[in-house]
């Protein structure tokens, strides 16, 4: 037996998150201000514009990676065998730059790292994988219901360090992504 690397944009993506973990815990967390957290800087710095993209990386801790990297491994390797990796990618990078741009322009007080957009972005997604034209899984709709319902009750009613803007907008992302590629299958 021998191993295999079987969904190398998913391992990839959980290994540089674990090296910005790393970098983070490193610096006493600078270089998750720095490259993994978007946050309102001044729209003439270019690192505002690459952490749009970057904040997807950053962890505040071993329990936020841990929680987001066990979704992303668990669902991220079915969608990327069914849909590839530059397809899942778009995903990835679609989710970030939504979240960043959202957190930017409506939370301006508020700092978001962490890849739990796109974790949601690929629970919405995975309930599109049996999709037909003409049809809407109701394992989609139980789901929309049930993690969308939950965050924004949790948004409205309760006070944590949870951005669930950034869970609901890849949710979003991530129905909408499904919905076109399961109609192109």
């Amino acid at each position: 037996m021998k191993l295999k690397f079987n969904s190398p944009l998913v391992l990839g993506f959980a290994l540089v998150s674990l090296a910005a973990m790393g970098a983070s815990l490193a610096t006493g967390g600078a270089s998750n201000r720095l490259l993994f957290m978007t946050y309102h800087s001044p729209l003439t710095s270019p690192l505002t514009y690459l952490r749009f993209f970057t904040h997807v990386l950053g962890h505040s801790g071993w329990q936020h990676y841990i929680n987001n990297m066990s979704y992303i491994l668990l669902l991220g390797p079915m969608l990327e065998e069914k849909y590839g990796a530059k397809k899942l990618l778009a995903v990835i990078l679609s989710t970030a730059l939504v979240t960043g741009l959202v957190n930017y322009f409506f939370f301006p007080g508020v700092a978001l790292c962490g890849a739990s957009g796109v974790v949601f972005a690929f629970i919405l997604m995975t309930s599109f994988t049996s999709f037909k034209q003409g049809e809407i899984p109701v394992t989609f709709i139980l789901v929309a219901v049930i993690y969308l319902g939950q965050q924004i009750y949790q948004g409205i009613f309760v006070q944590d360090n949870i951005s669930q803007m950034a869970h609901i907008a890849g949710g979003v992302v991530g129905a909408v992504f499904g919905f076109i590629l399961g109609r192109k299958k």
